[in-house]
């Protein structure tokens, strides 16, 4: 696999200035660790925009503000797979990551990066999975998919370090006893953003997706709503994770102050809501143990070895 494209942005205090799955990357005791770094804090977000310049923008905001509240600096990493980024936690590219549930989990797992705070969406640390398809593909329902109107259908996952485009719809489809491999006629894997592009188009018969990418791309006009028909939505998902690598983490200090600029940033966005992206309303303080369904499934599929 390339190495992921990153692009690097430098925050200063008050002022803007792995496959990575667990079953491939060896496990990195906390010993390994490198030391905490004096330097800046390498920021890594996911791509949670369509394209990397706007993923930067989006973040820039928020990256300034932690720079601001921690008195250091902090450099902004866009990272466009979320294996990759997973990746950058355990090999020390990244001391702190914006990232989906299931790459939190395997960096957890091979590298024990640590939790420390959920985004909220809409007041709220969860979301949902989802398929859809296009109204005109023939596909009106979950079960058409799993059963002969699905046999030999195009699908599309996310990548798979993706909670939301891989690991919960392929539990999913594992539950219902099909293979994906041998019941589509063509699988693939490409980003979110592409996925509904795609269905929408008439491109896809059918994709794995996330409920807030896709009220996201209709709000901004990317696709239109009646051209994007939700078929299945899964069970109430623990949503994106703020991490810190294995170093950090054992600075109680530093993670003190870590939550409370993050439990900050919910009040301010009433008067600064470039902080977070629409319909994003703060942090809330979790732990390890809010990710267990995600682990669950992780291991349950096989992409997750028990340590």
């Amino acid at each position: 696999m390339s190495r992921p494209m990153r692009r690097r942005l430098i925050v200063t205090a008050g002022y803007a200035a792995v496959t990575a799955l667990g079953a491939a990357l060896p496990l990195l005791p906390a010993s390994a660790q490198a030391p905490a770094p004096a330097g800046p804090l390498k920021f890594g977000v996911g791509m949670f925009q369509p394209d990397r310049e706007k993923n930067d923008a989006t973040y820039r905001p928020l990256a300034a503000h932690l720079a601001q509240r921690l008195g250091r600096a902090v450099e902004l990493r866009t990272v466009d797979s979320w294996e990759g980024l997973a990746r950058s936690l355990a090999t020390g590219e990244t001391d702190l990551a914006l990232m989906g549930p299931w790459g939190y989990v395997l960096a957890n797992h091979v590298s024990d990066a640590q939790v420390v705070s959920t985004i909220l969406y809409q007041g709220k640390p969860e979301y949902f999975a989802m398929i859809v398809t296009h109204p005109d593909s023939g596909i009106a329902s979950v079960q058409d998919l799993l059963g002969p109107k699905g046999k030999g259908r195009s699908f599309a996952f996310g990548d798979k370090g993706s909670t939301s485009g891989y690991l919960i719809p392929l539990h999913f489809f594992m539950q219902q006893g099909i293979d994906p491999q041998t019941h589509f006629g063509r699988v693939l894997h490409t980003k979110h953003q592409a996925i509904q592009t795609q269905v929408a188009a008439g491109q896809l018969d059918a994709g794995a997706d996330y409920n807030r990418n896709r009220t996201a791309m209709i709000e901004q006009g990317l696709i239109r709503a009646e051209r994007s028909k939700v078929i299945w939505q899964s069970a109430p998902l623990p949503n994106d994770a703020l991490a810190v690598s294995a170093a950090l983490f054992r600075d109680k200090a530093f993670v003190a102050r870590l939550q409370a600029a993050l439990a900050d940033v919910g009040p301010l966005l009433k008067t600064q809501p470039q902080l977070l992206p629409a319909n994003y309303t703060g942090f809330v303080a979790t732990d390890n143990a809010f990710y267990k369904p995600i682990r669950d499934a992780g291991l349950a599929t096989g992409t997750l070895r028990p340590k």
